[in-house]
């Protein structure tokens, strides 16, 4: 293998292009990126940026010394429109084709808007710079969309003295994910912070002044955030062969066909380790997808199923949630330790007989690792909860 081209220069491809150097590939590296930055962060966007926390020279995840140092060729500015499986290419916005004998696919997701495509969009440091340009203490924002994007820069809003309106379609934010008391919990913490949630209720359009609801009323605003979920960046693949379905969809090694292998919020693979196919739009995810899937590229026949325990996080307010597993498709939801109302909590989850996943706040970091390996080892329900106090479990 004499060249590979890394298709996505987040986190995904970095993880990707220096894994393919600290594995011993020598040949040529190509990573493409279509926003004119060279990789970082995204999480601090909805936080740190918003806030006017960090200036956005702490975002890139790596210095200009570490990335000359992989010896990359690194497009930026570049949107890719096209792959040829058959020749081995990849087609950018210039005409250009840029022949592979591996290619890893790391285009990440894009927000979802409504009809009106009015309203602003959070996902680029472009689009976070916009916005926290136009948010002062005393402004009106309204959030379309109460899951973790959306609760976050409400949160962030709030601490920075606007005045925020949050709505939500669901009678009970995220209790698709997370269940709803701990969904209850969420709603709770916003509105003691003076959000005004409207939930039940869905957004018809984005107009001049604000949104129309559904229903006809009209709530004004200054500025209006659209946060309704993402689509994946498969369009630029359709015709090349490459089955796409809510994502590129790939094996438990990442393959999503002979040279072509996925990794980030793009990459619908199967995870063996709970027996489904599933994409995850988290920031540590990622990273560890992109070096699996470079492994695997290299490897060949030899790789390694990719079986990871999931891991994401948010911050909202002085509350820091942290969870591990495949929480969607739960059966039952149960609170192990702690309460809920007080904000220190552990709540598992089950799948079949099995442990698949756990959801915690102001819990010590050792103990979290503990229910890891235990979603890890695929525990069985009934086992005793993996806490030094060992707590009696009961229904949340």
């Amino acid at each position: 293998m004499n060249r590979v081209v890394v298709v996505g220069a987040s986190a995904a491809g970095l993880a990707a292009v220096e894994t393919l150097r600290r594995e011993g590939f020598e040949g040529d590296l190509t990573l493409i990126g279509d926003e004119p930055y060279a990789p970082y962060d995204r999480p601090p966007l909805s936080k740190q940026i918003l806030s006017r926390t960090w200036r956005e020279d702490r975002l890139p995840l790596r210095s200009d010394e570490d990335l000359s140092a992989l010896n990359v060729e690194l497009r930026i500015g570049t949107e890719a429109i096209g792959v040829d499986t058959r020749a081995r290419t990849v087609k950018i916005a210039s005409g250009e084709a840029l022949p592979y004998d591996g290619l890893i696919v790391a285009t990440g997701v894009r927000p979802r808007a409504l009809p009106t495509a009015r309203g602003h969009l959070l996902r680029t440091l472009d689009d976070a710079l916009n916005l926290r340009s136009r948010l002062e203490p005393g402004r009106h924002l309204l959030v379309v969309g109460a899951g973790f994007l959306g609760a976050e820069a409400a949160a962030t809003a709030r601490g920075i003295g606007c005045r925020v309106t949050l709505v939500e379609p669901a009678p009970v934010p995220l209790a698709h994910a997370v269940g709803e008391d701990v969904g209850r919990m969420l709603s709770t913490l916003h509105s003691e912070r003076g959000v005004d949630l409207r939930t039940g209720t869905g957004v018809a359009e984005v107009i001049d002044d604000g949104v129309r609801l559904v229903g006809g009323e009209v709530i004004e605003a200054d500025e209006v955030l659209v946060s309704v979920g993402s689509v994946p960046n498969t369009d630029w693949l359709e015709g090349s062969g490459l089955r796409l379905d809510d994502g590129l969809v790939c094996d438990e090694y990442c393959s999503a066909g002979p040279g072509v292998y996925a990794a980030g919020d793009v990459a619908r693979w199967h995870n063996p380790l709970f027996g489904t196919s599933m994409r995850v739009e988290h920031r540590t995810h990622a990273a560890e997808q992109g070096m699996a899937a470079a492994r695997n590229l290299l490897r060949g026949p030899q790789g390694r199923p990719f079986a990871p325990v999931p891991y994401f996080w948010s911050d909202q307010y002085d509350m820091k949630l942290q969870a591990y597993g495949y929480l969607r498709g739960h059966d039952e939801v149960a609170l192990v330790e702690g309460d809920l109302d007080e904000r220190r909590f552990i709540v598992a989850y089950r799948t079949g007989d099995r442990l698949t996943g756990v959801i915690a706040a102001g819990i010590a970091p050792r103990t979290l690792r503990s229910w890891r390996q235990a979603i890890a080892r695929s525990a069985a329900w009934d086992e005793d909860p993996p806490t030094p106090s060992e707590p009696t479990r009961r229904a949340a």
